[in-house]
C-alpha cells in the first residue's frame, strides 16, 4: 500500500491526485477527517459502495452510510436538506458532526436502502481537497480502534488493511484534531434535531 505524507498547511496536490484517481477507479482509501482516521470509496460506485461494507461489516439495510462532501453546497446536491436544516448545517459544518437527512435520488441504491443518509463535511482540508478532487462525494466509515482499543494513527490504520488489495493507499495526515468519533444528529425532522451519539462538540 502506498502512503503519502500530507499536512494541510502544505497539501501535496500529487498525493491529492492520487487519492482521487484510486477513488475513481473503484478503489479504497485510508484518509483523515477532522475526528477519526476513516476509509473512504466513491460513494457513486455501487461495486465499491459494495466492497467497502464487506470489508467492514456493514448492512446498507440495517445502517445509515454516510458520505463526505467538500461544502454543504455539494451535500445538498446528495441529500433533501429543507431549510431549516440548512440553518442547522451552516452553523455547525465544516465541523465534527454527522447529520442524518433523507437521501435524494442522485445517490445509489445502496446508500438509499434505508431512505436517509448521513452527510459529513469535516474541518480537515485534506479530506475536502480530496472529495473535491473527485468531484463526487466520498462514501466515509471510520478505521476501527486498534488491538489496545485506541483510535489508530495513519500507520496503525495503514498496517491493518496493508494486505487487502482493494485499498489503494493511505493518506498520513497527522494526529486527528479529535479522536472522538464525530457527533450523529437526525434532522431528518429539522424542526426537532435528535443527538443519537454525542462527539467532540454540542450542536450550535
Amino acid at each position: 500500500m502506498k502512503t503519502y505524507t500530507v499536512r494541510e498547511l502544505n497539501i501535496d496536490s500529487r498525493a491529492v491526485a492520487a487519492a482521487a484517481d484510486a477513488l475513481a477507479a473503484g478503489k479504497i482509501i485510508i484518509y483523515p477527517t477532522d475526528t477519526r482516521y476513516a476509509l473512504g470509496c466513491n460513494a457513486l460506485d455501487r461495486r465499491a459502495i459494495d466492497r467497502l461494507c464487506r470489508l467492514k461489516g456493514i448492512d446498507p439495510v440495517k445502517n445509515t452510510l454516510t458520505i463526505v462532501c467538500p461544502t454543504i453546497s455539494a451535500a445538498s446536491e446528495y441529500a433533501r436538506i429543507d431549510n431549516r436544516a440548512f440553518d442547522i448545517l451552516r452553523r455547525n459544518l465544516p465541523g465534527p458532526f454527522t447529520f442524518i437527512l433523507p437521501a435524494a435520488p442522485t445517490l445509489p441504491r445502496p446508500l438509499r436502502e434505508r431512505r436517509n443518509v448521513g452527510i459529513r463535511v469535516p474541518d480537515n482540508a485534506i479530506a475536502a481537497a480530496i472529495a473535491e478532487a473527485l468531484g463526487n462525494p466520498i462514501l466515509s466509515t471510520s478505521v476501527p480502534d486498534a488491538a489496545d482499543g485506541s483510535a489508530p494513527d495513519a500507520t496503525i490504520a495503514a498496517m491493518l488493511y496493508d494486505s487487502i488489495a482493494d485499498v489503494a493507499l493511505a493518506i498520513d495526515g497527522g494526529d486527528p484534531a479529535e479522536v472522538a468519533h464525530s457527533a450523529v444528529i437526525d434532522i431528518t425532522d429539522a424542526a426537532q434535531p435528535v443527538v443519537l451519539r454525542d462527539g467532540p462538540r454540542e450542536l450550535a
